[in-house]
């Protein structure tokens, strides 16, 4: 796609229509890499927060490693209305699913660092919450550490079972494709025997 196709969805992003901005936003996600510099620029130069918001959201969906440093920027940003909230909670996802991409650990580590102390000091549960979604997702033995260190101090019962659940996925064997399912053969033992009969 050309910079003038990009340029183009990048002001949809301002259009007062919220199915034509939420487009805009699916249509840069589905370019991947190629907007996100353009994005990063155009997030700098707005003023508008729905703009922001709507950049954050296309940033956090492509969870391309050059938007990091954004994305932890605004984890950390104090709230100052609701939608901040919900673009932290966002920003803090995204970060997730730019570290289930990469295991490059001077990428990782300010991102595991930043989603801990959000886990571990945020007011907000949604945000304790989503912090413990992208920390499962990123899955390192430090993304892990962090979440077993907040499962003790955690007070909300919402972001306690979740953590429980980010740490359970964690302990559960990825399926070996060279091995064969030990449950097969428990299935195929009845049906020896009554054969051998």
């Amino acid at each position: 796609m050309t910079c003038t196709n990009i340029n183009t969805l990048l002001k949809q992003l301002s259009d007062p229509r919220p199915d034509v901005a939420k487009n805009a936003v699916s249509a840069l996600v589905n370019l991947g890499p190629d907007s996100v510099d353009p994005l990063l620029q155009a997030y700098q130069k707005s003023q508008d927060q729905n703009v922001q918001a709507y950049i954050i959201q296309a940033l956090a969906r492509i969870g391309d490693t050059r938007s990091r440093d954004l994305l932890i920027e605004i984890v950390g940003v104090e709230v100052a209305n609701h939608c901040q909230g919900n673009i932290r909670r966002v920003a803090a996802r995204g970060l997730g699913v730019m570290g289930s991409k990469t295991t490059d650990t001077s990428i990782l580590s300010p991102a595991i660092d930043k989603l801990t102390w959000a886990l571990t000091n945020a007011e907000d549960w949604a945000l304790r919450y989503a912090a413990a979604v992208a920390l499962e997702e990123i899955g390192t033995p430090a993304a892990v550490t962090a979440l077993q260190n907040a499962q003790t101090n955690e007070s909300d019962l919402v972001v306690q079972t979740r953590i429980q659940t980010a740490l359970e996925s964690q302990k559960q064997p990825l399926p070996n494709p060279n091995c064969q399912d030990p449950q097969s053969n428990l299935r195929e033992e009845p049906l020896l025997q009554q054969a051998q009969h």
